[in-house]
């Protein structure tokens, strides 16, 4: 099932994923994490993350603190122009781990930049402890390739994924 999230991919409220209870269910905070990120809204994002999160791009340095995330995703989504798009194919949870397998594309103006994710998110209290995105290097080169071609001859340009 591939959940199109440049909608949100469910009607979560923010009350829903601040339940006082025994906390909200993990796939639900990460919903809403990704719908915030798509909103491009990086501050309701990073208050879904602990204090001393550990954000981790597979091959890339490892990013410690709510604080530091927050930078990082200012300066990739903070520009005029930037935007994210993100297509859920499978979300699954065990116990307080989430997995998902998506499409995340990357936006500025006319470039576009898609490829596939695998994304492991540790959800503790209703926030991400945890946030770990598995890719293959050589499919970003691909598709940061196919992304500026696509500027001079938008025909190359990744479509979205199929919802049906």
């Amino acid at each position: 099932m591939l959940i199109d999230m440049p909608e949100p991919a469910s009607e979560v409220t923010e009350e829903q994923v601040n339940q006082p209870a025994a906390g909200p269910a993990p796939t639900l905070v990460v919903e809403r994490f990704l719908d915030l990120l798509r909103a491009k809204d990086i501050e309701g994002a990073t208050k879904l993350l602990a204090i001393d999160v550990e954000y981790v791009n597979v091959g890339l340095p490892t990013v410690h603190g709510r604080k530091r995330v927050g930078w990082v995703l200012r300066a990739a989504l903070g520009w005029a122009g930037a935007g994210f798009e993100v297509y859920v194919h499978t979300i699954s949870a065990n116990g307080s781990t989430v997995l998902t397998e998506r499409t995340d594309v990357f936006t500025f103006r006319r470039l576009r930049v898609q490829f596939w994710v695998c994304g492991r998110f540790d959800v503790h209290d209703g926030q991400i402890v945890l946030w770990r995105d598995y890719f293959d290097q050589a499919n970003i080169m691909a598709a940061a390739l196919r992304g500026l071609l696509g500027t001079v001859f938008p025909a190359v340009r990744a479509k979205p994924p199929s919802t049906a």
